[in-house]
């Protein structure tokens, strides 16, 4: 494969919490591997969030620092920028600005990971705009209801990438109106998660673990045919609260849940909850919680479910990279891969019981199936050769 000169434009920087780290760094090392010279880059007129301080200002610090050490730790080192539109003039870390134009000018291609930036001239001299959905359904209703803004943004780019694998199939109810939505998964660099053949056993004390944030209702709900689709995974979690007491396994949820009586009632079911923020500052120590568990049990988004997207988490398939099995809920997804062993699938109390009494029964089994999983469906090398090659770079 001919070396190319590929940007990845992304919010780990403006949002340095550990999960959004790893979703780009997978981009980031997964390119890398495949022998191209990859620049990240955050080009933004967005505030950072500052996750030591709880603020989000101007003050840009605490954005390059993390960049900084991502950037050695991760085999990037000067080749990433961080340019702070909202500041006037602009101000840039990590290059200057006529280095970013020039790079922009000279890249083979752009991938803009979960479509995180805003358009100006600057980034309309890149050649191949790669726009990467990891929210399917949303954009989708705005362009069936002819929202303007959405549908100007979107035709910016050269390729619309998706994790959303039923959309623009018959499975996948919102129209597409002509736009050409080609299906992809989150990469994941399994020998980050797990670097022997097989996973180590877990402690016998691990607990199904998962990590959520709980309160984001209101924030990306839409309405679409008279019915609301949330955002939030609150009310799946909620419709599932007995599961660890039904299935004779307590569950672990690293999430900041405020009202008490919500506490109360998953504490009367089994469920351990724990704060998150640690983890959430800490990309190693997230990677550590992942591969100390015994496997993940999550819920999904309400618009994920109900519009069959076949979206799939990246953050569970970092536990599928680390040898855990998951139990989760049906998006669609299992269409294209797993439902039977290592990652298995609900819809229903019932099958959350058996699930668990599965893995239960063989854990080795279900830890071989699940890397395999991940090496076979969420590798870094072989989804972005194949995105590279569909969009073709």
């Amino acid at each position: 494969m001919k070396k190319k000169k590929i940007i990845v434009l992304g919010f780990m920087g403006g949002m340095p919490i550990a999960g959004v780290i790893w979703q780009h760094i997978h981009y980031i090392v997964g390119l890398q591997r495949l022998g191209h010279e990859v620049t990240y880059v955050e080009d933004t007129l967005n505030y950072p969030y500052d996750p030591v301080a709880f603020n989000i200002s101007d003050d840009y610090s605490y954005a390059t620092q993390t960049l900084g050490r991502l950037a050695k730790e991760h085999g990037f080192e000067g080749r990433w920028a961080y340019c702070a539109r909202f500041k006037e003039p602009a101000e840039i870390a990590g290059m200057s600005l006529a280095e970013l134009r020039t790079l922009y000018k000279e890249a083979d291609c752009a991938l803009n990971i979960c479509g995180s930036h805003d358009m100006n001239d600057d980034l309309r001299t890149i050649r191949n705009l790669i726009y990467v959905e990891s929210d399917p359904g949303v954009e989708q209703i705005k362009i069936d209801q002819g929202e303007s803004s959405t549908i100007e943004y979107l035709k910016e780019h050269q390729h619309l990438f998706t994790f959303g694998e039923n959309i623009g199939t018959p499975a996948f109810v919102v129209p597409t109106h002509g736009f050409n939505w080609l299906s992809t998964r989150q990469p994941v660099v399994t020998d980050l998660w797990c670097s022997g053949t097989e996973a180590q056993a877990p402690d016998p004390a691990a607990l199904f673990t998962t990590i959520c944030n709980w309160s984001t209702s209101g924030k990306k709900d839409i309405v679409w045919k008279d019915s609301n689709y949330l955002w939030s995974k609150s009310l799946e979690f909620l419709r599932f609260i007995e599961a660890p007491k039904l299935s004779g396994e307590p569950f672990e949820m690293a999430t900041d849940i405020k009202k008490e009586e919500e506490l109360e009632l998953f504490r009367k079911n089994d469920w351990k909850l724990v704060l998150p923020h640690d983890l959430s500052l800490d990309w190693n120590g997230y990677r550590d919680y992942i591969r100390n568990s015994r496997g993940e049990f999550t819920c999904a988004k309400d618009q994920y479910i109900r519009l069959n997207t076949g979206w799939f988490s990246d953050r569970t398939a970092c536990y599928l990279a680390a040898g855990r099995p998951v139990i989760t809920q049906e998006t669609g997804f299992t269409a294209h891969y797993g439902g039977k062993e290592g990652l298995l699938a609900f819809s229903t109390m019932e099958e959350i019981v058996d699930a668990v009494a599965a893995i239960r029964s063989d854990y080795k089994k279900h830890s071989r199936a699940a890397l395999e999983i991940a090496r076979e469906v969420f590798e870094a090398e072989k989804v972005l050769k194949s995105l590279l090659d569909r969009a073709g770079v």
